[in-house]
């Protein structure tokens, strides 16, 4: 069991497969990219599996969400997938990605084990899309969302970031396209994990500018706080059902609480939270041929020491100190 000294307990393990990105998003990383990882510095495939191995037979973790960077642009993922999905007991899989490669890839994955899919779409314009990715590849974004759910990677989510001034003005759009297409749309405010720390409080989308947006249209209920559980996103029935939409209010209505997740980096890391300071090496004890036990143990000490909150909408935050392309979303 991962439990730490507020009773929490990690059953959702968020694994990034890859520091890298096929898009440059304005909230995530500058336009010339990141001093990537070096290869030796990134666990292989192998040590991905054992480490989720552990987590799941010694550690009580039941879901495993695959993250980057783009995991799909890991070259042993449909293995890794796979191989994940042969373990005892098997952990619920799911997986976030921009959808560029998801026309390609989801029949394979499907057929590897994965359960279903988040995509990240902020806008149905393509200029805006252009815009905040720096990359025009809008259409097969959608394309990659038709495949995950004609495949059955569902239910299929998309995460959209709202940010003034560009695409703020599309919440109550995206819900509209969302319900034709059987896609359950969650809105998520921008946190403050962009490289180049251009984040500020002032001016921010926040969760009750979006729900005041999307009522001009829609009428939402509130699903309670009975079915949201430990999930990070809170729901309303839209028109009375049965399609549903989500805010991840991260800054203005922290949930850190409920929190059930634990992380690890694409280079062997343990953080227990997008907001850590601290990490705790996995890599080392897994590479100087440390017994199961010994990297369970090192994994229940790093989660014991997990802090209460984030606290983001104190004005004393300080940012991360690794992008979220290093630690996974």
């Amino acid at each position: 069991m991962l439990i730490d000294t507020y009773g929490r307990v990690a059953t959702d393990l968020r694994v990034s497969l890859t520091d890298r990105c096929n898009l440059r998003c304005t909230y995530c990383m500058p336009e010339e990219g990141l001093q990537w990882l070096a290869k030796p510095d990134l666990l292989t495939d192998d040590e991905i599996v054992r480490l989720i191995d552990i987590a799941v037979t010694h550690l009580g973790i039941e879901e495993v969400r695959f993250t980057g960077g783009e995991p799909l642009l890991r070259p042993g993922l449909v293995g890794i997938v796979e191989r994940v999905a042969a373990l005892a007991p098997r952990p619920q899989m799911s997986l976030t990605t921009n959808g560029i490669g998801l026309r390609r890839t989801a029949t394979a994955l499907k057929a590897a084990g994965l359960d279903r899919v988040n995509v990240s779409l902020d806008t149905l314009r393509p200029d805006v899309f252009k815009t905040l990715t720096r990359r025009d590849r809008h259409k097969d974004v959608l394309e990659g969302l038709e495949a995950a759910r004609e495949t059955g990677l569902t239910p299929v989510k998309v995460n959209s970031v709202l940010m003034p001034g560009l695409n703020d003005d599309e919440a109550p759009d995206l819900l509209a396209w969302a319900v034709e297409h059987d896609y359950e749309l969650r809105f998520i405010e921008q946190m403050p994990l962009d490289a180049q720390h251009g984040w500020k409080r002032e001016g921010m989308v926040t969760a009750g500018d979006i729900l005041a947006s999307l009522r001009t249209r829609f009428e939402l209920s509130a699903e309670g706080s009975e079915e949201r559980g430990s999930a990070p996103a809170e729901r309303w029935l839209v028109d009375g059902g049965p399609h549903r939409v989500g805010v991840i209010a991260s800054v203005t209505r922290p949930f850190c609480a409920a929190c059930d997740r634990t992380r690890l980096t694409a280079d062997g890391q343990v953080r227990t939270c997008l907001f850590a300071r601290e990490e705790t090496d996995l890599r080392a004890a897994l590479r100087s041929d440390a017994p199961d036990e010994e990297i369970a143990r090192l994994w229940r000490l790093a989660m014991w020491g997990k802090k209460a909150g984030a606290g983001l909408d104190d004005p004393t935050f300080v940012q991360p100190d690794r992008p979220m392309s290093a630690i996974g979303g």
